[in-house]
């Protein structure tokens, strides 16, 4: 497993995103996307800089659509690569990514594509730094399932409100970050929805359960209340949730997530991580990805709801 990463955006004067686009091959293997720049008469990764207002997990989609013409759900982070252009410095940030569909059109900027496995894309990619790229996503390979572990959204403040804790709506701010949830879990090719059964929680995936018509399955034992009360049977219902093959976003609370992190990232051998050090801000999320058998093998924080 590689360490948790937090999913920042980095200082530099240019900014760009792309991805290690893959798809399963008729053999039951992976194939990984290659393209070739007329341009630059070179074969690498998709990949362009952000548009104006764009966050970087947006952009590396895009650029994926425009110079594939595959959709494409995110997976985990793969890593950045900097270096100097006339514009001053660059960082590029790749993802690996599967693809979802598609036709590929050649155009000014890619006029070819290969799908190669991934020993014959290394003798073709024209850069180094490319070839360690996919030498990073052959390690950790194509993820088995996936949970997007949320915490809810802002919610209106606990002191103000009257009633019972688990009716307690979001806040305006809170809707508006649901709002961005829903654009920024859906580059991730959500699956199923799951959610803790407060009010908050609910609301923080509403927007996104409505644009995929997904149903909210509500899962007690991943509330604070619940947790609190059974531990072992919340570690137990994720693991579950990680031997269902695909993508699921589960919102859940502050309570829960830390210890949750913290205890598969032991499990898969990762130290130095404690659930005091676990970050889990609202509107943040954690992007898990697993291997047959429920073992975590990447963990992304997005701490902003933007990505």
């Amino acid at each position: 497993m590689t360490a948790p990463r937090v999913v920042a955006t980095p200082t530099a004067d240019v900014l760009a995103a792309g991805a290690v686009l893959w798809r399963r091959a008729a053999s039951g293997g992976v194939e990984v996307a290659v393209v070739h720049r007329p341009r630059y008469d070179d074969w690498s990764f998709p990949k362009g800089k952000l548009d104006a207002g764009e966050t970087m997990p947006f952009a590396a989609v895009r650029e994926i659509a425009e110079e594939t013409g595959q959709s494409a759900r995110l997976g985990p982070l793969l890593g950045d690569v900097r270096y100097a252009v006339a514009a001053g410095g660059k960082v590029v940030r790749y993802w690996a990514a599967e693809a979802r569909g598609g036709g590929f059109t050649p155009g000014e900027e890619t006029d070819e594509l290969r799908w190669l496995p991934p020993d014959r894309a290394t003798e073709l990619l024209s850069y180094a730094h490319d070839r360690d790229l996919l030498a990073r996503f052959t390690r950790t390979g194509p993820p088995f399932s996936v949970i997007a572990l949320v915490r809810h959204a802002k919610a209106g403040s606990r002191d103000q409100w009257d009633g019972d804790d688990a009716l307690r709506p979001l806040s305006g701010s809170g809707r508006e970050q649901a709002q961005q949830l829903d654009r920024l879990l859906g580059l991730f090719g959500p699956d199923r929805l799951v959610s803790a059964p407060p009010v908050r929680c609910r609301d923080t995936v509403a927007p996104l359960a409505e644009r995929l018509a997904l149903p909210v399955a509500d899962e007690p034992l991943l509330g604070e209340v619940g947790y609190r009360e059974d531990p072992a049977a919340g570690l137990a219902r994720i693991r579950e949730l990680a031997r269902v093959a695909g993508v699921t976003v589960v919102c859940s609370q502050g309570g829960v997530i830390p210890h949750v992190v913290e205890t598969l990232a032991g499990a898969a051998g990762l130290t130095g991580v404690d659930q005091d050090g676990v970050p889990a801000r609202k509107g943040s999320t954690w992007l898990l990805t697993f291997g047959p058998g429920a073992t975590l093998r990447t963990a992304d924080y997005y701490d902003t709801p933007t990505g």
